[in-house]
């Protein structure tokens, strides 16, 4: 390692800026043994070599300068991001100017003529001061990124947790496996595009939509309390087997409940996915379950899931049914805009039909080339914001 690497290492650097040659000779004699030294011989001098040189502790500026004067010139220095964090000493021969340095931002002044035992000992405060305040600059730029990559992780394991439940329930019935991926595009699609709708748009904010998409895997989950009997019966139910069937939401919507409990702290993410789990299944009209809710009662995420839920059921083959063509089940949720759905989410469905169907056969179940599934799923995934 040079010398002058060593002082950059070793010893604080001090910039001196003072258009008098005989003032800075002084100065860098008095600190040179101490400090790594730069001069300046004006303003603009000592700008330009801030700007490719920031690393400089402390800064010692005459106030009477030509061109730029010192109050100019520290007003550009606390202006720039680079530079705003230097303690600036003006040197005045003016003691009147004190109110003047400060309000420019100074953190002292020294007047002229200049006694070294003061510049010395001015200069180690500062200099002292700035290396503790760089110290709980650099804790606390750690502990943000501490608790980031904590966060991040955290939130991943949520994830995780949130996609090994949901799998879990799907994985009841072999023939949905993909059922709960394609249901995340499906609602994260109708709440971007109702983003901006008058009636939407106060509650589809860009963190909500964010929580809906980690909440939508979770819709199904009491679907893990209905005896395999009635959830794998290859054909229709009896009304005693679907009011059975029926309490899917109420045992999701507990469970959910249970474990913000056991969390002890409300989420966004739980909160939703409690409104999903216990309402997808309700109608515009009043004549779903369980609460047989109607229009703007239906909590908004539970509209949405409504329509991907339905739309993803009737492109997909079930245990007791054959899959429908994507121009079928387009035309059955349109058939039944305000009496099963929210009409303005059946209208945001119709204008997303082709990015709807690129998710189905994108992440479809059944197997076929996958070169033309993955070019379906970069479609889809190609339309979210």
């Amino acid at each position: 390692m040079t010398q002058i690497a060593q002082d950059r290492v070793v010893r604080p650097s001090v910039l001196v800026v003072d258009d008098t040659p005989a003032e800075l000779a002084l100065l860098h004699s008095l600190l040179a043994d101490s400090y790594q030294v730069k001069v300046a011989s004006n303003g603009p001098s000592a700008l330009r070599l801030l700007a490719s040189d920031s690393a400089t502790d402390l800064i010692l500026l005459d106030v009477m300068m030509p061109a730029m004067d010192g109050h100019a010139v520290c007003q550009a220095l606390k202006a720039d991001a680079a530079t705003r964090d230097i303690p600036v000493v003006f040197l005045t021969a003016r003691a009147q100017d004190e109110e003047r340095c400060f309000a420019a931002g100074a953190a002292d002044f020294i007047t002229k003529p200049i006694h070294p035992g003061t510049l010395l000992a001015r200069v180690r405060a500062h200099l002292q001061s700035k290396a503790r305040a760089d110290l709980l600059r650099e804790r606390s730029s750690f502990l943000e990124a501490e608790v980031a990559r904590r966060t991040k992780e955290s939130d991943l394991v949520l994830e995780v947790t949130i996609l090994a439940l949901a799998s879990l329930a799907e994985t009841r019935d072999a023939q949905t496996g993909n059922h709960i991926r394609r249901t995340q595009h499906y609602v994260r699609m109708l709440a971007w595009k109702l983003s901006s709708h008058p009636r939407f748009r106060h509650y589809l904010t860009v963190a909500n939509i964010a929580a809906l998409y980690k909440a939508a895997p979770l819709h199904d989950i009491g679907k893990l309390g209905i005896p395999d009997r009635i959830l794998l019966k290859p054909g229709a139910l009896t009304p005693q087997e679907f009011d059975i069937m029926k309490t899917h939401t109420t045992l999701g919507r507990d469970a959910l409940a249970n474990a913000e409990r056991a969390l002890g702290a409300d989420t966004s993410m739980l909160a939703l996915a409690k409104e999903i789990a216990y309402c997808h299944q309700e109608k515009w009209d009043g004549s779903g379950y369980p609460q047989g809710l109607s229009g703007d009662a239906i909590p908004i995420a539970a509209r949405l899931m409504a329509v991907a839920d339905v739309y993803d059921a009737l492109v997909s083959r079930r245990a007791y049914r054959d899959s429908m063509p994507h121009a079928d089940a387009v035309r059955v949720i349109e058939a039944t805009r305000g009496r099963h759905f929210d009409p303005d989410v059946v209208d945001a469905f119709l204008d997303l039909q082709a990015q709807f169907h690129a998710v189905a056969l994108g992440f479809s179940d059944t197997p076929w080339d996958m070169e033309a599934k993955e070019a379906y799923r970069k479609l889809a995934l190609a339309s979210a914001p």
